[in-house]
């Protein structure tokens, strides 16, 4: 790869990083190209240069997001743990991307507004590779012996469909830390699995 090349792809995730800081900060309606051009100290017309409009920018941030999302769980499943391990350590991972990343990991949830056809399919594919970790450490579980369920695709839509409710009501200040609540969420998770 060129230099050119190499600068383009870094100044890219630049503002891929600061478009995610504003739109977790003001919502998928209230950030503005013109916001995360002059966060970046940037015209809106070099913005566009590397990105058709806001809807390409958004897809671009969950892409990056979902991403690296997907890189953190299976790094877990390399690792030489039990299944139950595993699973507890992806519950960790998913709690935190949902609360610290809250409204571009919200567009894995619901990203049908906001994309075109051919993005909504790379989406959902990477939606499916997601979720296909799981089941991989669920099966993992089911050939150990270490779980016992009978329908692992239900237990796993459970358990992502629950993990991703948090959104709704996690509060910074509340009652129960982040890291309390990852070890709750663990618990409820395996035993619902045995």
């Amino acid at each position: 790869m060129k230099l050119s090349e190499k600068k383009s792809l870094k100044k890219k995730e630049q503002i891929l990083l600061s478009a995610v800081k504003i739109v977790n900060r003001h919502g998928y309606d209230g950030a503005t190209m013109e916001e995360i051009a002059a966060e970046l100290l940037m015209t809106k017309g070099s913005l566009y240069y590397y990105f058709k409009n806001k809807g390409d920018l958004m897809y671009q941030c969950h892409n990056l997001i979902l991403s690296k999302a997907i890189d953190e769980l299976k790094e877990h499943i390399n690792e030489e743990d039990s299944a139950e391990e595993m699973l507890r350590n992806m519950i960790i991972t998913h709690i935190d991307f949902a609360i610290e990343e809250q409204e571009t990991f919200n567009l894995i949830t619901r990203p049908y507004h906001t994309f075109n056809k051919e993005q909504l399919q790379e989406v959902l594919k990477l939606r499916k590779n997601y979720s296909g970790l799981f089941d991989q450490v669920i099966e993992k579980g089911l050939s150990s012996k270490a779980f016992k369920i009978k329908e692992p695709i239900i237990a796993r839509m459970f358990m992502l469909g629950s993990m991703n409710w948090i959104q709704q009501w996690y509060n910074p200040d509340g009652r129960l830390s982040k890291k309390e609540l990852q070890k709750i969420f663990g618990d409820y998770m395996i035993k619902l699995l045995k």
